[in-house]
């Protein structure tokens, strides 16, 4: 079937609608926007500029999309959002474009839920199946691993790193990068263990978190430097997807320090 445009829309004509979209009443949507098969726009969403949707996503009334990055070297460059597939984004949430000294684009993957009034800043690289709560923030160029849940009200740092199957809680502070499977509490937050809870909800076996759990042990014991713990978790568990997911996030360049124990 073709398109419905609501008759009070305002719709550029350079714009690309897939088969099925729904454009309600009151939305606002700019030049250069392609929206995909089965997308549902429900009522006075505004996409600015460059901006793509996939398939069957519903973005709810009042959501902002597409919006110039809020970043002080912006000079109008022609930056996307790319959103994929099945995502609800709730009310007055906002996702802004990239920036040029980005990546020039902000991307949301698959299966996500956006919760009212969250927001996505410029650069980010937010991954599959990942929920944000009620006015969760991100700060630019954050990257959020798929499966991870960020709690209501919890902000996470420009530039930050948030890892695979992670939980971030109710107005946690991120000014460090969370590990891959981990929980982090408070503000500023720390590290609190395991998303366990997470883990079981997403069908992880018992012997893998009791993996992660020996593992987590060990890297986050007293004893000696947390190199010398790192490279004992890789003797010990180098066959372990699950770990090296975790050391390899240690390991990997970043700009922010990494999500410890509070001592």
């Amino acid at each position: 079937m073709s398109a419905k445009v609501h008759k009070t829309a305002v719709v550029d004509d350079n714009i690309e609608l897939g088969a099925d979209v729904e454009i309600g009443p009151g939305c606002v949507i700019g030049p250069n926007v392609k929206l995909g098969d089965g997308t549902k726009l429900i009522a006075h969403v505004f996409i600015e500029s460059h901006t793509e949707l996939g398939k069957n996503n519903t973005v709810f009334p009042f959501v902002g999309l597409g919006g110039a990055p809020q970043d002080l070297s912006y000079r109008g460059e022609p930056t996307k959002l790319v959103v994929g597939d099945n995502n609800v984004i709730r009310e007055h949430a906002t996702i802004h474009r990239g920036t040029a000294r980005g990546r020039s684009v902000t991307t949301i993957g698959n299966d996500c839920l956006i919760m009212g009034n969250c927001h996505v800043a410029h650069d980010c690289n937010v991954g599959n199946n990942v929920i944000m709560a009620q006015t969760a923030t991100i700060g630019g160029h954050v990257q959020v691993g798929d499966f991870a849940f960020l709690g209501g009200l919890s902000g996470v740092h420009q530039h930050g790193r948030v890892g695979r199957f992670s939980f971030v809680g109710a107005s946690a502070l991120m000014t460090t990068d969370l590990i891959p499977f981990g929980s982090a509490i408070g503000n500023h937050a720390h590290l609190g263990g395991l998303n366990v809870v997470g883990l079981k909800r997403r069908g992880f076996t018992r012997e893998q978190i009791h993996d992660l759990r020996a593992a987590y042990r060990l890297l986050f014991a007293e004893e000696g430097t947390f190199q010398e713990r790192v490279e004992d978790c890789i003797e010990a568990y180098s066959a372990n997807p699950q770990v090296m997911e975790i050391v390899d996030f240690i390991r990997a360049d970043a700009a922010r320090p990494l999500c410890m124990p509070r001592d």
